[in-house]
């Protein structure tokens, strides 16, 4: 392979869809390519896909066409479309999307090199291996700076939701092994890494598959013992949120009091449907034993509005709920209908404009929940970990309460530097944004 091919690589999705990305990334370099920003002159790209929802779709189908329009001024660059929507539309993307050369799978990444070094012969392969293989260790290129890194702690689902494809897209759940978690964990903190988010489908199985039972307490406990300043917790699903698990949440400093939980809703009859397995009732138990036992807790969680069944009186409870747990932070999704589910398949259906009118509407409640937290922040002093500077200079970073690229950020005068921690008091909130001044400055 010559040196000099140029490669650029386009990551969409998730968190565990970046991680995956990073793996092809160290393979490739391994194999001798040179990664490139630059999409217009690059002799291949690769675009990483998500398929979850069908807004994920229309996005990965415009920026294969984005790309590909690209070929007006490089009309030799290649285009390999990986993940989701690789490994669930395969022949709809070779019919449909002729523009793409290499089509790879998401149980296939490892055969990333050998795709592209076959779609720069003039080949167009096709490589989607099983799905619940089991894990392969991989190198990985961190692709989020020295600061911090997700470190994914299990691959693919067993929980079945009604309305979810990701066990079709991403196989049964599968652990890593608790030594080469830590193994990494070692090397992302030696390398400078101050903040590691654990990520998987479900984090709190992780373990059931290799060791008989749930371990993230046990792994969590190992992981504080590490030089590493905050420990981040998502995808935490209430009906194994155990004691030991609150014990050891409570009790390390470094694990951030900061807890994604996806609850998708709190009607019994809608939580039925989607194949849950735990009421409203235990949620709203688990919520306030999370509240009482770790003092300053912020929750985040997911909702879905306008799955089947789901008429006024259930998304009237849904909203009462919202006014009462006071969530500091949710996220919130009208129900796209995603062919081989059983939801797709129910009757009861709203539209989906009656869908995203509830979503919107939950929106705006939650919106004024989380401004109302915001501003009981001010006043305070956070540690903030700098992720950089604005256009105008000035250093913005994450707070405890705050996860990348879904939360809010800290805005503050200061002289710190990306990568650094430091103190911010917290002086103003501003739609979303706090503003605040470097501590010792």
């Amino acid at each position: 392979m010559n040196e000099t091919k140029t490669v650029a690589l386009i990551s969409l999705g998730c968190p565990k869809n970046l991680v995956n990305s990073e793996e092809m990334l160290a393979l490739l370099s391994d194999a001798g390519y040179v990664f490139t920003d630059r999409v217009q002159s690059a002799d291949a790209v690769i675009i990483n896909t998500c398929a979850f929802i069908e807004s994920a779709k229309s996005e990965a189908i415009e920026k294969i066409l984005e790309t590909a329009a690209m070929r007006e001024e490089n009309p030799d660059v290649k285009i390999i479309v990986t993940g989701c929507l690789a490994q669930r539309y395969p022949r709809e993307i070779r019919e449909e999307l002729p523009e793409v050369d290499g089509i790879l799978g998401t149980g296939s990444y490892s055969e990333i090199v050998t795709v592209l070094d076959g779609v720069l012969r003039g080949e167009r392969p096709t490589c989607r291996g099983s799905v619940s293989a089991p894990l392969r260790e991989l190198p990985r290129i961190v692709s989020t700076g020295p600061a911090w890194a997700y470190l994914r702690i299990a691959e693919g689902c067993d929980n079945r939701c009604a309305y979810c494809v990701i066990p079709s897209l991403r196989g049964r759940f599968r652990s890593r092994k608790k030594e080469d978690v830590l193994a990494e964990a070692r090397e992302l903190v030696a390398a400078g890494c101050k903040e590691l988010i654990l990520v998987a489908q479900d984090i709190t199985r992780y373990g059931m598959d290799l060791y008989g039972k749930p371990c993230l307490a046990e792994l969590v406990k190992e992981l504080c013992k590490l030089d590493v300043s905050w420990i981040r917790l998502h995808y935490l699903y209430p009906e194994l949120v155990n004691d030991e698990l609150i014990d050891v949440i409570a009790a390390e400093p470094k694990v951030v009091k900061y807890l994604d939980i996806p609850i998708q809703h709190i009607n019994d009859g809608i939580l039925k449907r989607m194949n849950r397995r735990s009421t409203g009732g235990e949620i709203r138990v688990l919520f306030q034993k999370l509240r009482e036992r770790i003092p300053g807790l912020v929750l985040r969680t997911s909702i879905i509005t306008g799955l089947p069944g789901e008429g006024e009186a259930e998304f009237e409870e849904l909203c009462t709920f919202l006014r009462q747990a006071r969530l500091e932070r949710a996220g919130f999704f009208p129900y796209s209908p995603e062919e081989g589910t059983p939801a797709a398949e129910m009757p009861d259906r709203c539209t989906r404009e009656e869908a995203e009118r509830r979503a919107q509407l939950c929106m705006e409640l939650q919106g004024e929940i989380m401004d109302e937290f915001d501003e009981s922040l001010v006043g305070r002093t956070l540690p903030v970990l700098c992720m950089g500077r604005t256009e105008d200079g000035s250093p913005w970073g994450r707070s405890p309460y705050d996860s990348p690229d879904i939360d809010s950020r800290v805005v503050f005068s200061g002289s710190a530097a990306p990568g650094e921690l430091t103190e911010v008091l917290i002086t103003a909130a501003d739609e979303g944004e706090l503003i605040g001044e470097q501590v010792g400055e």
